[in-house]
């Protein structure tokens, strides 16, 4: 099954539904007009060059058609991250996937302050190009019948690429991540039958499409069940999606830690009690935020585990079985498996090594880049680059990244969980990031970051009740502002090198 034909069938079946209500722009439109829409846009696609095709637009109807109407032109999106760095970015995705065109948006170049950059076409060009003759041809065309219609686009076959994304390159330069309509559909479908989605969900769209997370759950899974999204342009402000989820009384919404902190702070009590399954995602889910959010709204926050590489979701609680603390049990259709780091044998269960996964979801590997690929894929397994660790109930539970362990002592430490328990011990507004600092001549060594001043020797000591002496942090650093990447995750490279400076300023290790 290919997403753009699931797209075709959706829209003539649901053809007077809302398909999608923009909130930023305050538009709606049925899937039929969606249909129509897709179709225009994808013949003005048809003067540009075949292959790639970035696009730049903020979440919203235009990014989301956008993506359609490439596919259905017969060419592949390249989602591009305008949220750090945009025109960087634009130009590393022209590079290294050898494309010209960008569909970009001038009040998003505007708002990130993006210069134009040669074989950039703007959304509201293209739109204001759209004649008379255009959306009679697209609104005739819609009216075929659905096998007919099917047979005047792109046909291709599901192992084609369906996007190309981008690693958020929180530790090295991002990675280029083809997902196929195999890998991507796969996905939906086992993750929607395991968590009971269907087509009469309301989904609260409002992650971004350039990162895995937003693209296959915010936009193509309500176009593939035929759903309603709401989407908008901006997770970071609270207060109007807080208002959103109340007056619009969505049933569905995923998001990161982050933000949903953000909202729990934003909303008043009710404001979310309309929603069905809420999921948080991409970062540890802290146990504070679950109280709180069932505390104010009544609604449990799930939480789930992905990856850029699975097209995302691995595992994910659900109402029926939900272990908190744990990010679930693993999809159907995908295998994973524990291995010792060391060894490569298979873990007891409640041993800590490193996540495998195999299944459809999986990437056939990163493009053009066979030593990358080789490094994380062996005989189909997945190496995620995670550790973690499955119970007796087939639960698994992340310990954090393979990089987020430092070896200190001869002992293998985990930073997340030094993370996770000065996070518990810090006041609620207190964010926090800990990071190992390599010294050649003492080895490496744990600095925490806060975002404020605390009495260091009584946190420490408070620490010591649930850690050994070996995983305490030699260092508390100051950053008033962690840096945060768009897609809601700390982004530890940032932080590293921020406390670097911070302790060759200071000329302090201890």
């Amino acid at each position: 099954m290919l997403l753009h034909q699931q797209f075709v069938r959706m829209a003539k079946k649901y053809s007077s539904r809302i398909a999608i209500k923009d909130k930023t722009t305050n538009q709606s439109l049925t899937f039929s007009k969606a249909l129509i829409g897709a179709l225009i846009l994808s013949s003005k696609f048809q003067k540009y060059e075949r292959g790639f095709i970035g696009i730049m637009i903020p979440t919203s109807a235009g990014c989301a058609l956008a993506s359609v109407a490439a596919l259905v032109s017969g060419r592949i999106p390249v989602m591009i991250n305008y949220s750090t760095g945009a025109e960087a970015n634009a130009r590393y995705a022209m590079k290294k996937c050898r494309f010209k065109t960008i569909i970009a948006s001038k009040a998003l170049l505007d708002k990130v302050g993006c210069p134009v950059i040669d074989g950039m076409v703007m959304i509201e060009d293209l739109m204001k190009s759209v004649t008379a003759a255009d959306k009679l041809k697209a609104a005739l065309k819609s009216m075929l019948p659905v096998n007919l219609l099917l047979k005047t686009i792109h046909k291709g076959n599901e192992d084609d690429y369906a996007v190309m994304l981008f690693t958020s390159g929180s530790e090295k330069d991002p990675k280029a991540v083809p997902l196929s309509h195999l890998n991507i559909v796969s996905n939906i479908v086992s993750f929607s039958n395991f968590i009971n989605i269907t087509s009469s969900d309301i989904i609260l769209s409002n992650l971004v499409f350039y990162h895995v997370f937003g693209l296959t759950v915010d936009l193509w899974v309500p176009f593939y069940h035929g759903m309603t999204m709401i989407t908008y342009a901006n997770p970071l402000d609270f207060q109007t999606i807080s208002n959103m989820a109340r007056e619009e009384r969505p049933t569905l919404m995923v998001g990161t830690p982050s933000f949903f902190w953000g909202y729990l702070q934003k909303s008043e009590p009710g404001d979310y009690k309309s929603f069905r399954l809420m999921v948080s995602g991409a970062d540890k889910c802290p146990d504070a935020l679950r109280k709180e959010f069932m505390k104010k709204h009544g609604v449990t926050l799930l939480e789930g585990y992905g990856t850029t590489e699975t097209s995302p979701v691995i595992s994910v609680n659900t109402p029926e079985f939900n272990r908190p603390g744990s990010t679930g049990k693993v999809i159907p259709g995908l295998q994973v498996r524990i291995e010792h780091f060391e060894t490569g044998e298979l873990c007891k269960p409640g041993e800590v090594g490193k996540i495998m996964v195999k299944g459809d979801s999986v990437m056939k590997g990163y493009f053009e880049d066979p030593g990358q690929t080789a490094e994380v894929l062996k005989d189909g397994w997945y190496n995620t680059g995670d550790m973690g660790f499955l119970d007796t109930e087939g639960y698994l539970w992340h310990s954090g990244r393979f990089k987020r362990f430092t070896k200190i002592g001869g002992e293998m430490v985990s930073l997340v969980k030094v993370e996770d328990v000065l996070e518990k011990l810090l006041p609620e507004d207190v964010k926090c990031c800990v990071v190992e600092i390599s010294d050649e001549k003492k080895g490496s060594y744990i600095v925490a970051a806060v975002s404020a001043e605390i009495n260091k020797t009584e946190m420490l000591r408070r620490m010591m009740k649930e850690l050994p002496i070996i995983s305490l942090p030699r260092q508390f650093v100051f950053i008033e502002e962690l840096p945060m990447m768009g897609t809601g995750k700390v982004d530890f490279r940032k932080v590293t090198e921020m406390v670097r400076e911070i302790m060759e300023t200071s000329g302090s290790d201890s």
